[in-house]
């Protein structure tokens, strides 16, 4: 076990070291999936990488904007296809060409939009947002299986003002800070979309973002797909063999807890379908 551990390891330092030295021949995404984290961001990105026009990152999750910044953009180039490649598909095999990756912190992270924009004025954003009740509900889960979470979720409710307090002023005066309660525990505030779809708007234009209803995805994953190819300028593409990712199976909420939740995000929710023009309908 320890030798074929090492062996990955030496093969995982050794692409590194290769993309790394090709990192000047080396494309930017075209598009982001930005968020949010909990509302099927790992679905469609494995499902849409699928696409022959598609090419993915080398990981999904890059966390660049949010967590590496300081890494530079010569470090963010080694995770993308090289200028060659895209050279082979469009001219050779004459096909569209675009990549990108999905990390679903970007669009809470405080200063991630700014950063985005600074770096890749003309990419374009998706953003997935699921009723906020069950994404709180299944980010309290996640953090319960990484063992990251010892609290029941009524408690880690009650607590999430505590365990936040301060933090984004922290991040106000220093953008490189980092805050694990603000990532982890963020159970309310994850979905209180309009903010900070707000945010992002400071920095891009309504044209270059594409918002998607989680539970439209996956009720009809083939027409959102066809969405986000349209926003892509990509040629239609039937989904073959859709699959779901990081499904999470966990009881279900208690009703009054599943009640007082609802009512807590009444007022954001409202808020989000005025500033889209959308009611998602989360309410029912």
């Amino acid at each position: 076990m320890f030798l074929k551990e090492t062996a990955k390891e030496i093969v995982k330092k050794g692409n590194y070291m290769f993309r790394f030295s090709t990192r000047h021949m080396r494309v930017l995404p075209d598009f982001l999936i930005v968020g949010a984290q909990k509302c099927g961001t790992s679905s469609l990105y494995r499902n849409l990488i699928n696409h022959p026009s598609i090419a993915p990152a080398f990981v999904k999750e890059v966390h660049f904007f949010n967590n590496h910044f300081q890494k530079g953009m010569d470090w963010y180039r080694t995770y993308f296809p090289s200028v060659p490649y895209k050279y082979y598909i469009t001219q050779i095999q004459k096909r569209d060409f675009v990549t990108g990756e999905a990390t679903p912190g970007y669009i809470f992270h405080p200063h991630a939009p700014r950063r985005i924009s600074e770096s890749l004025p003309h990419v374009k954003l998706i953003v997935l947002f699921r009723n906020p009740v069950d994404r709180a509900y299944s980010h309290y889960y996640h953090e319960v299986r990484k063992k990251r979470e010892a609290l029941s979720f009524e408690d880690a409710i009650k607590m999430e003002e505590e365990r936040l307090r301060g933090e984004f002023d922290k991040f106000m005066k220093d953008e490189h800070h980092y805050s694990f309660n603000y990532l982890h525990y963020s159970y309310l505030l994850k979905g209180v979309y309009v903010d900070q779809l707000k945010r992002l708007n400071n920095y891009f234009p309504k044209e270059q973002i594409l918002i998607l209803k989680s539970e439209d995805f996956f009720k009809d994953p083939q027409a959102s797909f066809d969405g986000v190819l349209q926003f892509l300028g990509l040629p239609v593409w039937q989904v073959k063999d859709f699959k779901k990712q990081n499904v999470g199976y966990y009881p279900k909420m208690d009703a009054v807890m599943r009640n007082r939740l609802v009512d807590y995000f009444v007022p954001h929710n409202h808020r989000l379908y005025e500033y889209v023009g959308t009611n998602f309908g989360w309410e029912k």
